[in-house]
């Protein structure tokens, strides 16, 4: 009996043992699961993020992180970015990351245009966009702004003509976005003054001409406002610069003083003169400014057979690189329709009155002035085609008169663009070329001083490279003949005598 007893209480002992320790593991197990997902939770709403890349490509300046921290409202974006855009991925992660910096202030919504059509529609139309470009939209309290791709790069298009697409030779994608951030938080637009009253297309019809450019121009953040200067006594102090489109009358002198007068005030002036319309006041302006604007009309000959030849007056023109106005329009081509005349730059005769001129858009080679513009002698055309010498004709240029030629330094200044033809900016012009669209965007910040709104570096790419003397050539031969075979040979070896012992 006591033998039993025992036994029976050695088999009850064994089974509370086996239940105490299973449920201690089971405890473990809970305790383990809950800690994990603590920590999961927390990580997960509380955690940090580093770039480890060598060029720092996406990292945010301390700049865009402490104007994110003073965000007051929800800054949404939307993106209208084709997978085939070399900087799709790019922007991808760079919004991540502004994702991230902003904290819950920044949403971000991905529409891919080419299969979501339905929804790209609907936000093309409350937005008013105009272009097919890969873009951005920004919008903060009520207010929108675009980024253009093409804003957030700059590309080499030197491999085209061997097929190969464009390359990224900096991104500009952080210095873009928080430019259009700062105009939209800021509130308030920028005022462009619309000068009136010498028959220049109208801005508020429907049937308007540069509907276009209109909607275009105030998709960056800033408002038209008509003026009649014969109705002012200055230009009101909000309009920060002046546009002035194809007069067909010219200024009165009243006028011409109160446009010399904003000027003189570090005023700035965008002028499109169309060389048909005779603005005799407007022409003395500019060249008093150092750019003279000739009285001729830019012709070519173009085969259109084996001995056949048309006359076009349709100026192909290219921008020039030099200002930032065209920097990322550099050596773009685009078509200027309508009659254009050439301008000539004189900055020697305007350099002791501390004014720079640039040129900004020169003419294609083949190209020729002609004086006597309303003859038909196709002879005497000709003539004077094979004539003209290889001298590149301009037909826009930039004035500024002050400031500083550091684009670093920011000093008050005024400034000027003038371009020989008024067309261009047409509806039924700037519908077929974007670079129009591209440069008036170009020159209009460059006059409201935005184009460096932010002080953000672009992020130019660097390729590892490594670059090895005789010496390091050398060791690597060694290594790569020598010391890699022989280490699996010696293991081997190593392994076949243990084996072998």
């Amino acid at each position: 009996m006591p033998d039993k007893t025992k036994k029976s209480r050695t088999r009850s002992e064994k089974k509370i043992g086996r239940i105490r320790i299973g449920f201690n593991v089971l405890v473990q197990i809970v305790l383990i699961l809950f800690v994990v997902a603590m920590v999961n939770s927390f990580a997960f709403k509380h955690y940090a993020r580093w770039d480890f890349s060598r060029d720092q490509k996406y990292a945010l300046s301390d700049k865009t992180k402490r104007f994110l921290d003073t965000l007051k409202g929800k800054m949404r974006i939307t993106v209208f970015f084709a997978p085939n855009t070399p900087i799709t991925g790019d922007v991808q992660n760079l919004l991540t990351e502004y994702q991230y910096a902003g904290k819950g202030k920044v949403d971000i919504e991905h529409i891919d245009p080419e299969r979501n059509l339905s929804r790209a529609k609907e936000l093309f139309d409350k937005y008013k966009v105009v272009t097919d470009e890969s873009l951005l939209v920004l919008d903060y309290d009520g207010r929108n702004k675009t980024v253009k791709a093409s804003e957030m790069a700059d590309f080499d298009q030197s491999g085209m003509a061997f097929g190969e697409g464009p390359r990224v030779t900096a991104f500009k994608g952080e210095q873009a976005i928080t430019s259009a951030m700062m105009d939209l938080v800021e509130g308030k637009k920028k005022t462009l003054g619309y000068v009136t009253g010498h028959k220049e297309p109208s801005l508020s019809e429907n049937s308007s001409p540069i509907t276009v450019l209109k909607t275009f121009i105030e998709n960056e953040n800033i408002k038209f406002q008509e003026l009649n200067l014969l109705d002012l006594d200055a230009i009101l102090a909000d309009v920060k610069a002046v546009m002035i489109v194809g007069p067909q009358y010219d200024f009165s002198d009243r006028e011409m003083k109160l446009l010399r007068d904003f000027w003189d005030k570090q005023g700035r002036v965008l002028l499109l003169l169309d060389p048909a319309w005779k603005t005799p006041k407007l022409r003395g302006f500019v060249n008093e400014l150092g750019v003279k604007m000739n009285d001729d009309r830019l012709m070519v000959f173009l085969r259109t057979g084996i001995q056949e030849l048309a006359l076009t007056r349709d100026v192909q023109a290219h921008f020039l690189g030099d200002s930032p106005i065209t920097k990322r329009l550099a050596d773009v081509r685009a078509l200027f329709l309508g009659g254009t005349s050439s301008l000539t730059p004189e900055q020697d005769r305007v350099r002791a009155a501390n004014i720079r001129v640039e040129p900004l858009i020169q003419a294609e080679k083949g190209y020729f002035a002609e004086t006597d513009y309303n003859t038909d002698d196709q002879a005497k055309l000709q003539a004077d085609a094979k004539q003209s010498s290889n001298v590149p004709l301009t037909i826009g240029a930039a004035v500024e008169k002050g400031g500083s030629a550091d684009q670093r330094v920011q000093v008050n200044s005024s400034r000027l663009v003038v371009v020989s033809n008024a067309t261009f900016v047409q509806d039924n012009a700037i519908t077929q070329d974007q670079q129009g669209l591209d440069f008036m965007s170009g020159s209009v910040n460059w006059l409201l001083s935005r184009e460096q709104l932010i002080g953000i570096a672009p992020k130019v790419p660097k390729p590892l490279t490594f670059s090895l003397n005789e010496e390091a050539l050398r060791r690597l031969r060694w290594i790569l003949l020598v010391f890699i075979p022989l280490v699996p040979a010696l293991i081997g070896t190593m392994v076949w005598w243990q084996r072998r012992v």
